[in-house]
């Protein structure tokens, strides 16, 4: 009897396991790709010394986004998004939105040569060579940007482009709001 048991149980395996498969695969036919759960909502910017991508000796630190509300775009060159991206952040920036370019785990010169071509839509340039300013933010690539209040507390992230089509229906309510 208890053989049988034993038996019946191993049988049902399979189909347990494609249930559960089938219940995790169901539930993320509803999730927002561009949605991702962030810790830093709500705090400062983490603290940081990044040089600027055209001047090397030159240092920013976190300071920079405090004093009014902005945008940082991580970005990088080896990124089809990001270059899809580029020209409404221009159009963005001609517009009075104040944008901070972080280049992410790239290649300086490429990286100058990208925003000598295709216009440069950032007021300062960071260069995070390595990646750890952006793992301290919870980047997991690019494009991410982040909105940033005029106390250097995040209020939202955005995973993926900029379009002009999710900034009129999303995002430019989002950056209204924030002081």
């Amino acid at each position: 009897m208890l053989i049988k048991h034993k038996k019946r149980i191993f049988l049902l395996m399979p189909a347990l396991f494609f249930l559960v498969v089938c219940i995790f695969l169901f539930k993320g036919l509803f999730k927002d790709p561009h949605r991702l759960v962030s810790t830093r909502i709500g705090k400062t910017v983490p603290e940081f010394t990044l040089p600027d991508l055209f001047q090397p000796s030159k240092l920013h630190h976190s300071s920079i986004f405090k004093g009014q509300k902005m945008l940082l775009n991580v970005w990088a060159t080896w990124c089809a998004t990001c270059y899809a991206e580029h020209n409404f952040l221009n159009k963005m920036a001609n517009s009075d939105i104040y944008i901070v370019g972080m280049s992410y785990k790239d290649d300086r010169t490429k990286a100058i040569r990208w925003l000598k071509d295709l216009k440069n839509p950032y007021k300062i340039t960071l260069f995070d060579k390595d990646g750890m300013v952006g793992m301290d933010l919870g980047v997991y690539g690019a494009p991410e940007t982040f909105f940033i209040d005029s106390k250097g507390v995040i209020r939202y992230r955005q995973v993926g482009d900029i379009s002009p089509q999710i900034w009129r229906e999303k995002l430019s309510e989002i950056y209204k709001k924030m002081e």
